[in-house]
């Protein structure tokens, strides 16, 4: 069986970063992949569930309501629970995307009240949200992209 991709990444040299995980390409469409990584694997624990749900809700409201809405296809947490997978239309960088995401960072930090989506109509599981504890994750990703610009996996 092929290995994937991710789990070709070194897990034990990884730190907080913004990754391109991917790029794929098919009938003429470019998407890229991105590797927003909020704990470092291994060595912290993983996110816990309702500061990723939070940070879910509260990012994907960000990227579809941003001016670069048309690029995004997909915002999600990984299943290890340290980190995100963006999925944008076209060849993007680290580089090109870290704007956007120190944005939502600020956006995310800056937020105050209910929870986008965060009702039992619009969520399969609305109650499980931490507004306090998803600011925890964003802070600390947010200063260490901003400190490291960890753009390219490490060997």
């Amino acid at each position: 069986m092929k290995k994937i991709e991710s789990f070709k990444i070194n897990h034990l040299t990884l730190r907080r970063g913004l990754y391109v995980s991917r790029r794929d390409a098919k009938d003429g469409a470019v998407t890229t992949t991105f590797d927003l990584r909020l704990t470092i694997p291994n060595r912290e624990p993983p996110a816990d569930m309702p500061a990723l749900h939070t940070i879910e809700h509260l990012g994907a409201t960000f990227l579809r309501s941003h001016r670069r809405s048309d690029e995004i296809i997909y915002f999600g947490p990984m299943g290890c629970r340290t980190g995100f997978y963006l999925v944008m239309f076209g060849e993007q960088s680290p580089e090109n995307v870290y704007p956007l995401i120190v944005e939502m960072c600020d956006f995310i930090l800056a937020f105050d009240g209910e929870i986008p989506g965060a009702t039992p109509r619009e969520c399969g599981n609305f109650r499980e949200q931490n507004l306090d504890s998803a600011k925890y994750y964003i802070a600390a990703y947010r200063a260490d992209l901003i400190r490291f610009k960890n753009f390219a996996y490490a060997d």
